[in-house]
């Protein structure tokens, strides 16, 4: 089993696949490291070598920033949005959908599920 950026990949699929289980790493970038590296695309990860393996880490080490150190930048800008107290700073406090979607019917993943209010029985 290949462990890459602290990540075990699935063994039987494609390496090109298999590098997008890592956080911060997507197709075009999968692509690019086996490019840099050399390896083919239609490896699977069980048919990796170890040298392989070493080199596709190493490039990942070297050129990418993912997984811990990533997650860690993205909560500080959000962090650093809140702070400043600009309006995309407040939507991210509130809880509410940042990218200027509307609220009144939809949101449900940001606003949390509903609570009727108003329906009492008599």
């Amino acid at each position: 089993m290949a462990r890459i950026a602290g990540v075990d990949l699935p063994k039987k699929k494609r390496i090109e696949y298999a590098l997008t289980y890592i956080y911060g790493i997507g197709i075009h970038t999968s692509r690019q490291i086996l490019d840099a590296t050399g390896v083919s695309y239609d490896k699977r990860v069980h048919e990796l070598s170890e040298d392989e393996a070493a080199t596709i880490r190493k490039e990942i080490q070297e050129h990418y920033t993912v997984e811990g150190d990533l997650r860690k930048s993205h909560a500080m800008d959000i962090k650093a949005l809140m702070d400043l107290g600009n309006y995309r700073g407040l939507r991210h406090r509130r809880g509410l959908p940042v990218r200027g979607q509307k609220t009144k019917t939809n949101a449900r993943t940001r606003k949390g599920k509903r609570k009727t209010v108003g329906a009492a029985a008599k």
